[in-house]
């Protein structure tokens, strides 16, 4: 879409002028608005200029990612909280599902609601986190201390203003058992404006820290996101991208292979490609198991090492993140394996037990 955000524009005028209700979208795009109405009523609805500027048609894999669809009420298909979070948290906000770590939500907002979200329930809505809730977070993770790594999520917390995000990682280092912290964040991907020298020197100063960034199609990385990337890299932060397989938007083994080379080119490492949670909502973009095996394999020998991310599946009722690997052990052969390559050829090698 031919829109005018740039102009000197801060990241804050940009997502002032979001849509937030489909009566809002420009003409051009050709869609009965109304219906939509009722879908916003439940799922919240962000997009802001800039990414909207990214749509070329209607359709197309970035406007099925932030324009809100029918669907999303008609198929009842799916979990309101897929991965059990609630039920895994100590404290609101906060969810302590694996030994060491913690996932602490400091940000109730985005700026795009991405209509895959898995936690689409309740995105947008200031209930979700609340200074309370910062307080009880940091005192749980305070008070455990086998806690050593912490990821920050949301909501998108490079939404905070700098001071208040400052506050947060200053009490996260205070605590002497936490090694790591991690952000989670679409903005170098949805608002890249709001990567300000000003935020990546802050960001850069609580180091050993750790940006995990979410690009899902080839379209997304523009001169604005790989500058914002740039900014990142150069205060020393390490950047991976964690992007999820969906139907029409990328479940194409050309697109992913695409996606994953220029991620490499803005210094963001491909981590994981995972299996799309089963929200309710968003079963329009699920896609077969089988689909993401595929395309693990095509990527395997026909591309850098580095290109090549993890696929994993985060599993329904909190059973936590698994890899998924393509089949390339064909038989063993009493001291011999039976391998199979990237090619399809059969090899023998040994076991060397």
């Amino acid at each position: 879409m031919d829109m005018d955000y740039r102009g000197g524009s801060s990241w804050k005028q940009i997502l002032s002028q979001s849509i937030t209700t489909p009566d809002a979208l420009p003409t051009s795009i050709e869609i009965d608005r109304a219906p939509l109405q009722k879908v916003v009523a439940r799922y919240s609805m962000r997009l802001n200029p800039y990414y909207l500027s990214l749509i070329k048609e209607k359709d197309d894999p970035i406007y099925k990612q932030c324009v809100p669809d029918l669907r999303e009420i008609l198929n009842d298909a799916g979990f309101d909280d897929p991965l059990n979070e609630e039920g895994c948290s100590p404290v609101p906000g906060l969810t302590h599902r694996y030994p060491d770590r913690v996932l602490f939500l400091i940000s109730s907002c985005c700026a795009m609601y991405c209509r895959f979200c898995n936690r689409k329930r309740k995105v947008g809505r200031s209930s979700m986190v609340t200074r309370s809730s910062i307080r009880e977070g940091l005192a749980y993770i305070r008070g455990h201390r086998e806690i050593r790594d912490v990821l920050l999520s949301g909501g998108d917390p490079l939404l905070l203003e700098i001071r208040e995000l400052f506050h947060i990682l200053r009490d996260l280092r205070s605590m002497t058992h936490v090694e790591i912290i991690r952000i989670g964040t679409r903005v170098p991907c949805t608002l890249p404006q709001r990567i300000t020298p000003q935020l990546a020197r802050m960001l850069g100063s609580f180091q050993p820290l750790y940006i995990n960034t979410h690009f899902n199609h080839p379209d997304e990385i523009t001169p604005e996101s790989s500058l914002a990337c740039n900014r990142l890299a150069d205060a020393g932060i390490p950047l991976g991208c964690q992007t999820v397989l969906l139907k029409g938007v990328n479940d194409d083994s050309e697109i992913i292979r695409t996606l994953m080379q220029k991620l490499l080119t803005i210094r963001v490492r491909p981590y994981y490609l995972f299996q799309a949670d089963p929200a309710r909502g968003t079963a329009h973009f699920w896609t077969p198991l089988n689909r993401g095996l595929e395309i693990m394999a095509s990527l395997q020998g026909h591309t850098s090492g580095l290109c090549v991310p993890h696929f994993a599946v985060d599993l329904l009722g909190g059973g936590g993140k698994i890899p998924l690997l393509p089949e390339y052990v064909v038989e063993r052969d009493g001291d011999v394996l039976v391998l199979r390559n990237y090619l399809g050829k059969e090899y023998r090698h040994p076991v060397l037990d």
